[in-house]
């Protein structure tokens, strides 16, 4: 792979204003001998659920990492509402709002602390800033702990205060790593209603999730990549093909789930 992306790639089809809402071509990368993302082809359609899934080490987190600007790809090219997210990256990620997975935040700020000061970093003004964040906190339930350090949230409520910093200004494109991971039942229900609603609105959600009933539940388009190549994509039915999403992906993905030995946990310890 190269060591920057190559110019003659071809962009996504249509004008800015008609494309998709996010778009990967030949994206590539590679950690030493270990290729992680094998030169994905990827559209993202305006007004979508979408769920990335795939098993662990498949190369979601990386895709993802690379399309909003967080690594940077060893070949190929990302686009945001037709924005080329290395050559133009203010214009792109002016239009993202993104929960990675794992990334250290400002701990050291309570938690609307924390918001306002996302939305201060995004330009907004103070006032309009806190505002959103009181709304946000409150629509979280995090009332309560608004006032606590960020450090001092559990991995449930941390999740929840980064999902707000990446609403707070109202963002055209939203990517989420893992938005349900640690977060209680009735926390994950408030979090499905509030994207449900933002993409009633227009607005378009990249998701990547272990959990395929919730993707299949949440979401009206799917990927399934693996070994950082995308076996499948497009809308949930056609790639369930008559079945549920967690067979089909076993399918793709291969492999088996027939247990082998381990007889001794089915022997009474009586």
């Amino acid at each position: 792979m190269s060591e920057s992306p190559p110019p003659d790639l071809p962009a996504p089809q249509g004008s800015p204003a008609d494309g998709p809402a996010f778009a990967v071509r030949g994206l590539g990368k590679r950690f030493g001998d270990l290729v992680a993302v094998r030169g994905i082809d990827l559209d993202v359609p305006r007004g979508s659920f979408f769920g990335l899934v795939g098993p662990n080490g498949a190369g979601k987190t990386t895709t993802l990492s690379m399309v909003t600007g967080l690594l940077r790809p060893d070949a190929g090219r990302a686009f945001v509402l037709g924005h080329d997210v290395w050559a133009d990256p203010t214009a792109a990620k002016r239009l993202l709002g993104v929960l990675p997975d794992g990334l250290r935040t400002f701990d050291r700020l309570t938690g609307l602390q924390l918001i306002t000061y996302a939305g201060l970093l995004r330009g907004m003004p103070r006032e309009l800033a806190a505002e959103r964040a009181a709304e946000l906190v409150a629509a979280l339930g995090l009332t309560g702990a608004q006032g606590t350090l960020v450090v001092d949230y559990s991995a449930g409520m941390t999740k929840k205060v980064t999902l707000a910093a990446a609403l707070v200004h109202a963002p055209r494109v939203l990517v989420l790593d893992e938005p349900f991971e640690a977060v209680d039942p009735l926390s994950a229900a408030t979090i499905r209603r509030i994207l449900a609603d933002y993409v009633d609105a227009g607005g378009t959600v990249v998701l990547s999730s272990h959990v395929m009933d919730l993707v299949e539940r949440i979401c009206s388009h799917v990927a399934v990549i693996a070994e950082g190549a995308v076996l499948t994509a497009g809308e949930l039915d056609a790639v369930r093909d008559g079945r549920s999403l967690e067979e089909r992906f076993v399918d793709l993905v291969g492999g088996t789930t027939e247990v082998v030995g381990l007889s001794w946990l089915r022997t009474s310890s009586d």
